[in-house]
């Protein structure tokens, strides 16, 4: 469910400037929408664990946020980076 390091680490190499920019919002919306996609599964098998439901629902918050951030700063790079993750544009 979590996500090892390794992956962790692959999503730094792709979205981050360099190996060591863990800190940068695309990095962060990358980790996030892989803990998200594991935690979705979770919930498939799992209907009734309402704590973890909170726990996706304020990551999806954030994620949230963070998508407004980059789309607010940079449209190119928000519509680059929800093309290559997979995610739906439904930020206002």
């Amino acid at each position: 469910m979590a996500v090892t390091k390794e992956r962790k680490a692959e999503l730094v190499a792709q979205y981050g400037e360099n190996e060591h920019d863990t800190g940068s919002a695309k990095v962060q919306v990358a980790i996030l929408t892989e803990r998200i996609k594991g935690l979705t599964e979770h919930m498939k098998s799992h209907k009734k664990d309402f704590h973890t439901r909170r726990g996706l629902l304020m990551l999806v918050g954030k994620r949230r946020r963070l998508l407004s951030y980059i789309k607010k700063n940079d449209i190119e790079e928000y519509r680059a980076l929800i093309k290559s993750l997979g995610i739906r544009d439904n930020i206002q």
